[in-house]
């Protein structure tokens, strides 16, 4: 917990606005014209200015303290990740996971803490403490061997280390190996895989290096201005006032045979009358010009809608390298090397040199040094997703009369040769590749280029909304018509939630959870801007989760259950085989787990039940979970029931009863149990299906409180 100094003044200066950093700052409070101001004090604690150090030593302590709050366990350890400290003294702590000293991949977690220090919450996407063995039974010769057989091109370098995998349902002991080279295509290959150190089966793979797909062939962004630094005799295309980033010359050539791009490798683009290009191709420096644009406006959207200095946020800008191999028909972005790369394209086409492409590439960069979504599962759409609404945003604020602004990306690529681009935001399924519009159990298993629609699509209903607009038409999912916020809104909700909610492993679910909780601390919980994120998520089929713009609900302060989210598995309860699981084929309200009770189609009965004791002095004892219905009947006739029942000695009473004939997502149901102060009962679900068409009732989130 943070400590105030030994003497608090009551009143302190403010300099435009922000607190002057140095000694512990007292909050600003503004002095009236009459005397009576200058006899007037705060009585409250003021919040100190905590210092990121500060704030990491505390989130550690914070984790030592609760424990459970980060899943954690007597064998983990913590180091240090990013800071992020709001106006009011807030701050928002990355730490990596290790796990008997191996690096956890989706053990990530964000420590949130008041302006005081104390613990407020957390973000992860770690369902339970791991528990799991250390001793491989596949060697690490045998891992790269697996590997390798999966590495496409001209292979320059390898790595393996034991890790453990908590983004896989069950996590598991896997060997990390990191695969480096050119593929075929000419682009940097920079291949992980996680092969399972039991089984030596593959579990996932990825890439490293973030491309814009297909055979694309670039644009001019016409006349411009561009920064960049004199040298001796002439001008150095390097930007001075934005990280000294430079945009250098391939001749295309790629990389060597090793695993990254050497400090000076290609050749600085100069001259003698600071006049760069003539928006022909025969001139190297033409497609130079749209490079270092693109970095220049990229870098200037994050800095002044955002406030963030740089990708990292260290000041440091990226190189960008033009005329790469020799060919080659796409740009793509390397964490590895801090860098952008851009083929000439095809023979006969132009570079790939779009606006939005460069926004995009570089926003891979800033979500590698924020959330660093996993390029896999639904954290790999959500990680492309990002990409093409900050590249799209870039657009919007670049306004560029040669590229207007729209909510198409890479339109300009022409990439399938008659005109279309490579993926449309209002309805990302008219690309014809797969996209989807809407969110479905099948969306994990996608390329995240695919898997990116349900985000692109959310975002534009945020944004501009549903129907018929000047930018496009876009239909809901359920139907609904959502009112969009604009881009300003929009951008800023998404940009927080990365940055501060978002964590390697984060699903569409925790996803809608994150701008809720971002949405909320922007424009406040009864805003339009977060109504209009829970419309916009509901518009693509991602289903509420237990945050929602009201709060979070049900109530956790004084729930009698014990594992009330089923995250533990069955822990607490008694069920019947299969109820409680984190299957597919189902979804949970929040987390993991959830309990799923009938939808086979034949005569079933299934129970969920467990023990709790109501005191005599509650004063408005409440049964609330989530349920979710969904039916194959049709008709008003109750064929499927479930009934949510309380087991009182030998009696049992039936609280509620829910059939096929309301069919329904995810909806908070409060029943009172005022009738049992004083007892000990059981609280029970009881679910039935006759012969034929199934129904299924989905239970979560539930919670017994006093009130």
């Amino acid at each position: 917990m943070r400590l105030p100094p030994r003497h608090t003044p009551f009143l302190a200066l403010a300099v435009g606005g922000l607190l002057v950093a140095g000694a512990m700052a007292q909050p600003a409070v503004a002095v009236a014209t009459d005397s009576v101001s200058a006899t007037v004090s705060d009585p409250r604690p003021a919040p100190p200015k905590v210092t990121s150090s500060e704030a990491l030593r505390e989130a550690k302590e914070s984790i030592a303290g609760h424990p459970r709050a980060a899943r954690a366990s007597a064998q983990d350890t913590f180091t240090s990740g990013a800071v992020q400290i709001d106006k009011d003294g807030s701050s928002h702590v990355r730490l990596n996971r290790q796990y008997q000293g191996l690096p956890v991949v989706g053990g990530d977690v964000i420590v949130h803490s008041a302006p005081d220090g104390e613990l407020r919450n957390t973000t992860l996407s770690l369902a339970a403490p791991l528990s799991v063995s250390t001793k491989a039974k596949v060697g690490s010769a045998s891992a790269l061997a697996t590997a390798k057989k999966l590495f496409k091109g001209r292979l320059a370098s390898t790595s393996v280390k034991l890790s453990v995998d908590a983004l896989s349902a069950t996590p598991r002991l896997v060997w990390h190996v990191e695969t480096n080279g050119i593929a075929p295509d000419q682009s940097p290959n920079e291949l992980n895989v996680l092969v399972d150190a039991v089984t030596g089966k593959v579990v996932r793979d990825w890439n490293g290096f973030h491309t814009a797909e297909g055979t694309g062939r670039g644009y001019q962004v016409g006349g411009v201005g561009v920064s960049t630094t004199p040298i001796s005799g002439g001008y150095e295309l390097k930007d001075p006032l934005r990280g000294n980033g430079e945009t250098r010359d391939a001749q295309n050539r790629t990389i060597p045979d090793t695993d990254d791009i050497p400090a000076g490798w290609g050749q600085a683009f100069t001259d003698t009358d600071n006049a760069w290009g003539d928006g022909t191709l025969t001139n190297r420096a033409t497609v130079a010009v749209d490079a270092h644009y693109g970095i220049q406006q990229t870098w200037d959207y994050f800095k002044n809608v955002h406030g963030r200095n740089g990708i990292r946020n260290d000041g440091a800008g990226a190189r960008s390298f033009v005329h790469w191999g020799v060919d080659y028909a796409n740009a793509g972005w390397s964490d590895k090397d801090f860098a952008m790369i851009y083929g000439d394209g095809e023979p006969g086409s132009k570079p790939f040199t779009q606006l939005d492409v460069a926004g995009h590439e570089m926003a891979h960069g800033v979500t590698s040094a924020t959330a660093n979504l996993n390029y896999s599962g639904e954290s790999g759409g959500l990680n492309e997703a990002t990409s093409d609404i900050f590249g799209t945003l870039v657009e919007f604020n670049t306004a560029n009369a040669a590229d207007a602004p729209d909510y198409l990306i890479g339109e300009k690529i022409d990439i399938n040769g008659d005109g279309t681009p490579l993926r449309y935001m209002d309805k990302p399924s008219k690309d014809g590749r797969g996209s989807q519009d809407c969110w479905t159990t099948g969306t994990k298993n996608l390329d995240p280029h695919y898997s990116s629609g349900p985000g692109n699509h959310f975002f534009y209903l945020l944004a501009v909304g549903s129907g018929q607009s000047s930018w496009g038409n876009s239909p809901t999912c359920n139907g609904s018509t959502v009112t969009g916020i604009g881009n300003a809104a929009a951008g800023k909700i998404w940009y927080r939630a990365l940055t501060t909610y978002m964590t390697s492993g984060t699903t569409y679910a925790q996803a809608r959870t994150a701008t809720i909780k971002a949405a909320t601390d922007l424009y406040g919980a009864t805003s339009a801007q977060c109504t209009a994120v829970e419309k916009a998520w509901g518009g693509v089929s991602v289903a509420a989760t237990a945050t929602t713009c009201g709060g979070t609900t049900p109530p956790t302060g004084g729930n009698l259950l014990v594992n009330p989210g089923f995250e533990s598995g069955a822990s607490g309860w008694t069920a019947a085989s299969g109820v409680i699981t984190n299957r597919a084929d189902g979804a949970p309200y929040a987390g993991s787990y959830y309990a799923y009770l009938n939808g086979r189609g034949t005569t079933r009965t299934d129970t969920l039940s467990q023990s709790v004791t109501v005191p005599s002095t509650a004063l408005a004892p409440k049964l609330s979970f989530y349920l979710r219905i969904t039916t194959a009947e049709t008709g008003a006739t109750a064929y499927d029931t479930l009934k949510a029942q309380v087991v009182s000695g030998t009696t049992t009473t039936t609280l509620a009863t829910y059939s096929n004939t309301t069919p329904s997502n995810y909806t908070l149901r409060t029943l009172d149990l005022s009738a049992f102060k004083g007892k000990t009962v059981t609280i029970k679900f009881l679910g039935a299906e006759d012969s034929s068409l199934s129904t299924s009732f989905l239970i979560d989130n539930t919670s017994v409180t006093t009130g």
